[in-house]
């Protein structure tokens, strides 16, 4: 997702994103370590998106 999209969601909803990514992003983290995942690009880009999810949620701390 695009930083635009994730300063869409309510906090509520960025907490959820970012849990269901850490879960995805374990998970990927096991099928990589068994030699199972295909596409280890993946993790990057979860990574990247929580650590988007992450900024916004102190953007909005610090406004508030």
């Amino acid at each position: 997702m695009k930083a635009r999209e994730f300063k869409e969601l309510t906090n509520e909803e960025l907490l959820k994103k970012k849990k269901d990514l850490k879960e995805e992003a374990f998970n990927l983290r096991f099928q990589h370590s068994t030699g199972r995942l295909e596409n280890t690009a993946r993790i990057k880009l979860i990574r990247r998106d929580i650590a988007r999810i992450e900024t916004i949620l102190r953007e909005r701390e610090l406004n508030a």
